[in-house]
């Protein structure tokens, strides 16, 4: 497969990123070598217990009905870009049953050491009040299956867009603590796409990680950037992983000043742990990690 070197990279400024994360205050702790080549490092994610590379390899652009752009890709294809990111020290995957990647990321991993690896998955709930309800426990049972692991660290309830999920959402909070108690997830949260969803997973104790919609531009986001950032301050505070996404509004802010931008702010301001970043080649994945890494200090 053909690749392009970085500068070649940098003038398209065509980039499928679709997340990002970085801690403004967190403490590095060390990070995986690749022969000469800058690699990520390892931070605490909040007070959830779990350790992950600062940079999650994202899997869902233009995701949806068990597709996205990197399931596009074929499974010889990801395997290739998902060992690749391992090498650059991404050794954090961020998946969802709606993207159908988790058999691509399980396919991925069968030749990398497990306890090595953070593999977060997310759930597509359903109001307590509808007539019908997917079994969680079938849900974590089969997505248990499709990873080929006996554990998931992170399952995110996926894409709460009401600011009362944590009453309507009931029967997949306790599935999911059920699973929690029971070995199968290591930390159990949610993904928001609603300011009012936000700020309830700022402040509700079920909750231990939650993945947010941030950059400097305001692009795709639930309120203004200094909105989110104050939410997810509370957040952080009340001892919350925090997981920042569309760090690159979705691929709309690719400019090489913007992306530049875009990890300083997520470093320096975004009061979040870590990035999930949606990267469709090795290029990508190797540009993110030099620019993360140089602009973490």
């Amino acid at each position: 497969m053909k690749t392009m070197n970085r500068r070649d990279f940098i003038r398209s400024g065509t980039i499928g990123l679709a997340g990002f994360t970085i801690l403004n205050s967190c403490k590095s702790h060390g990070s995986i070598k690749s022969g000469d080549s800058v690699t990520i490092d390892q931070i605490k994610l909040g007070k959830s217990g779990l350790t992950v590379a600062r940079v999650a390899m994202g899997t869902g652009t233009h995701g949806g009905n068990k597709a996205s752009d990197m399931t596009r890709l074929g499974m010889e294809g990801f395997v290739k870009l998902a060992n690749h990111a391992f090498e650059r020290g991404i050794t954090f995957y961020d998946t969802a049953d709606s993207y159908g990647s988790i058999p691509y990321v399980g396919e991925a991993i069968k030749s990398l050491p497990r306890k090595k690896l953070t593999l977060l998955t997310k759930m597509w709930t359903q109001d307590d009040n509808a007539e019908k309800k997917d079994s969680v426990e079938g849900n974590i049972d089969r997505y248990l299956k499709e990873f080929g692991t006996d554990y998931i660290d992170i399952v995110l309830m996926h894409c709460l867009m009401r600011g009362d999920w944590g009453k309507n959402r009931t029967y997949c909070m306790d599935g999911l603590s059920k699973a929690k108690k029971a070995g199968k997830i290591r930390a159990i949260g949610v993904s928001c796409h609603n300011i009012d969803a936000l700020r309830e997973a700022a402040v509700n104790p079920w909750v231990e990680v939650i993945m947010a919609r941030i950059n400097p531009f305001g692009t795709l986001m639930d309120g203004s950037p200094d909105e989110i950032k104050a939410i997810l301050a509370t957040a952080t505070a009340n001892g919350k992983g925090v997981i920042a996404m569309k760090i690159f509004g979705e691929g709309k802010n690719v400019s090489d000043d913007e992306r530049e931008r875009s990890i300083r702010y997520a470093i320096h301001e975004a009061n979040s742990h870590c990035m999930t970043l949606g990267m469709t080649s090795t290029a990508q994945i190797d540009d993110a990690v030099e620019r993360v890494m140089r602009n973490r200090g």
